[in-house]
């Protein structure tokens, strides 16, 4: 397989699991509302509501994470290779240089954010820009670019709108349901009422379970996301060692990024908490922002 059928064939699954992920999050949605007895249209309010909660952080989100990684510009003069690699993967693809930052950690790690292409930005640890070569820190530029040019922070936004529309909605209906609402003025006209019964007890089942649930996929969205950015990184640099040695190195490397948290973590390269879920298998992998590096190295490695 070449670099560009991987890409096509984590292209494909990423889009699969993002329809399949709007499907569950409209049939959830209208299951509830009808369930419980109102008028679907509040699922129209719960989006806007949602999104609206949501456009501002996704309009500032570089300068919103910046600040919360403690990240720094980042100097031509003390970050040669960072800039010149940028430059030249960026001049490459026909693509804005983006603006370069810096994290003060030992910790190696790197993540790219910002709305657009026009507004990206790459930010990376003096931990991981020290300790790797040039071969191998162009990997992990190309494959922070790659998520720019895939858009991905979009793509995670208009997914984290859709989380929080179905979680809101999931809160007002069963607050509004204990309140005495929805379905439960009707029950003494409508006890034999078989159907609306069924509904009523999916919608509650759904409302209990849908928000843990869309947050399952919204996490495998995140690590197809991940193998997508490591397949379009080797298309632009052409050398997929490079990105594996890195993600050896990184995978390595025990120590957490002081400045990461689990709201920031799904941006970076590798997880920056380094908490292992080994222990408890399969079942913690579903909750994982990050695929597992031993596949990634191994699908990279498979391209050479």
């Amino acid at each position: 397989m070449t670099h560009y059928d991987l890409v096509a064939a984590n292209q494909t699954k990423s889009w699969l699991v993002m329809l399949g992920f709007i499907i569950f999050i409209g049939g959830a949605a209208t299951l509830m509302t009808l369930g419980f007895g109102y008028d679907p249209s509040m699922i129209g309010w719960a989006l806007i509501l949602a999104g609206f909660t949501s456009i501002g952080s996704y309009y500032f989100s570089d300068q919103i994470i910046l600040g919360i990684s403690g990240a720094r510009e980042a100097t031509r003069a003390e970050f040669f290779d960072f800039f010149t690699i940028a430059e030249n993967l960026a001049m490459a693809e026909r693509l804005p240089v983006p603006k370069l930052y810096v994290i003060e950690d030992t910790a190696m790690n790197a993540f790219a954010t910002g709305r657009d292409p026009q507004h990206a930005v790459i930010c990376a640890t003096t931990g991981l820009l020290g300790r790797l070569n040039r071969q191998e820190l162009e990997g992990v530029i190309a494959h922070e670019l790659a998520h720019v040019k895939n858009y991905d922070i979009l793509i995670m936004s208009v997914v984290t709108v859709l989380v929080g529309m179905l979680a809101l909605l999931s809160d007002w209906l069963l607050r509004w349901s204990s309140w005495g609402g929805g379905r439960r003025r009707n029950n003494d006209n409508n006890n034999d009422n078989q159907i609306g019964l069924i509904l009523f007890v999916a919608g509650l089942l759904l409302a209990l379970l849908s928000p843990i649930i869309a947050q399952l996929i919204q996490l495998a969205i995140s690590r197809k996301r991940e193998f997508l950015a490591d397949a379009t990184g080797v298309s632009i640099t052409k050398n997929p060692i490079g990105l594996a040695r890195a993600l050896e190195k990184i995978s390595a490397d025990t120590e957490p990024l002081e400045a990461a948290n689990k709201a920031t973590a799904h941006l970076y390269i590798s997880n920056p908490l380094k908490n292992n879920t080994s222990a408890v298998g399969w079942f913690a992998g579903l909750f994982a922002t990050h695929p597992p590096v031993g596949d990634r190295i191994k699908a990279l490695k498979a391209l050479t």
